[in-house]
């Protein structure tokens, strides 16, 4: 399916080809004080907060005889309109409405395609009696913007969704195929049996281990071939590193980098485990670490070692699960598997975790989905109004994956309280299988000043 089709038009020199530039990322269109720069159509491949579409830059609208250049330029923007999915009319604000605005005001009213009216260089005083004439041309509440500094994205934004939202299966897709190896790090306290644990899965002593903790310093990457329980080999880089002790006991400068290195090892995992001594349970540091994990966006998966030589193994499993269901309050149900690092036991099953662990990380939904949800989730428990101001939620949209980050966008949003967001977060898990890995929601309030419901 073809990317929806987005054509800017406007009267000359109020910053189409601006706008341009910046939704597609690349100064591919021409910029400059002097109009009509611009004479052909230029299209490109532009993206606005994760929704892909194709984006058409357009001659200034001038109203000269068809057989002159401007008026061979007006034909190419008539004609780019009606292959459009939704024309974006652009004025200046700070000029105010001209007549030739008016004139393609009426035309825009007119011809049978969407209109959002976008108020460029609106940014200041100045424009304000510009953004409030603008109301006057009969294609609705008009949205205060600037190409130039970027203000007013979010409102954009949400004028163009209903226009250029299509749900298709590749947008569902664009995160998945041919995904690379699996980026596994292992971390813990110093002695959890990281190192041991590594080797067993790849089947020979390649790192150093010992009863002494501290042996690791660097953190050591091996490419590896899983053989998953299907019999296909799947790729993973398998990174063994320091161990993390409390910041007071890191005295030497040695430990200190290998630490500091052991943490950059979670800044280029995917999937982070934590592998815990079940000979000594579950201890503060433990949760530290969890918590670093977690912060940083990485999917966390727990290991419980040395299981074949635990004690009441039972109520420990239950102990562990319960301080880390208390301990890490923001991500409810992170697996906690039992492992063997010296007889090998439950290590495939660490390993299927991992890559379906990155799986729910790396998912994306599409917009179309997420606000059927949305509209569901608010109508089941509408937002409260602190302080008599209505919160008015409209959109709700996947910026990235890696971890799953969304962007909520309405009126006052940036007022929902804690607890509501956690309802939205728990929502969006549960509805999308997002399972216990990092979900990101940010808030985007309407800065529209014609939007004071």
């Amino acid at each position: 399916m073809s990317r929806p089709t987005v054509a800017i038009i406007g009267r000359p020199n109020v910053g189409k080809s601006t706008l341009f530039n910046r939704l597609v990322g690349k100064r591919l269109a021409l910029v400059d004080d002097q109009p009509g720069v611009t004479r052909d159509r230029r299209e490109g491949d532009a993206e606005l907060l994760g929704v892909p579409f194709r984006i058409i830059d357009t001659a200034g609208f001038e109203d000269e005889d068809p057989s002159s250049l401007p008026g061979r330029m007006r034909a190419q923007t008539e004609a780019a309109v009606r292959e459009a999915d939704v024309a974006l009319f652009m004025i200046d604000a700070r000029a105010g409405i001209t007549p030739l605005d008016e004139e393609v005001a009426r035309w825009l009213r007119s011809a049978d395609v969407p209109v959002v009216l976008l108020a460029n260089k609106a940014e200041g005083r100045a424009a304000e009696p510009g953004v409030l004439e603008a109301m006057a041309l009969g294609l609705g509440d008009p949205v205060p913007f600037s190409a130039e500094h970027g203000e007013g994205i979010a409102d954009l934004f949400e004028a163009l969704l209903p226009h250029i939202d299509r749900e298709d299966e590749e947008e569902a897709e664009d995160s998945e195929g041919d995904e690379g190896p699996l980026k596994l790090a292992v971390v813990g306290r110093p002695n959890a049996g990281k190192s041991t644990l590594i080797n067993r899965l790849i089947g020979q002593d390649r790192l150093i281990t010992g009863p002494e903790a501290g042996i690791t310093r660097d953190s050591i990457a091996i490419e590896w071939l899983w053989e998953d329980f299907e019999g296909n080999e799947r790729p993973v880089r398998l990174i063994d590193t320091a161990g993390m002790r409390k910041r007071a006991k890191v005295q030497e400068k040695l430990e200190k980098l290998s630490v500091a290195d052991a943490l950059r090892a979670v800044d280029f995992a995917e999937v982070v485990v934590l592998l815990l001594d079940a000979t000594k349970g579950l201890e503060v540091q433990d949760l530290k670490i969890a918590d670093k994990v977690l912060q940083e966006g990485r999917a966390l998966v727990i290991a419980l070692n040395k299981w074949d030589v635990a004690e009441n193994a039972s109520s420990l499993f239950n102990g562990v699960k319960a301080a880390l269901d208390e301990g890490l309050a923001q991500v409810k149900g992170v697996p906690l598997l039992t492992v063997s690092a010296a007889t090998g036991k439950g290590l495939d099953t660490l390993i299927k975790v991992a890559f379906e662990t990155r799986e729910a990380w790396s998912r994306r939904v599409t917009t179309g989905q997420l606000n059927r949800w949305f509209e569901r989730a608010i109508e089941a428990n509408p937002p409260p109004a602190p302080g008599g101001k209505r919160i008015k939620p409209r959109y709700v949209t996947q910026a990235k994956t890696r971890p799953p980050s969304f962007i909520l966008f309405g009126t006052r949003v940036d007022l929902l309280p804690t607890s509501y967001q956690r309802y939205l977060i728990n929502g969006l898990r549960k509805e999308f299988g997002f399972g216990a890995v990092p979900v990101r929601l940010t808030m985007r309030p309407s800065k529209n000043p014609f939007d004071r419901e």
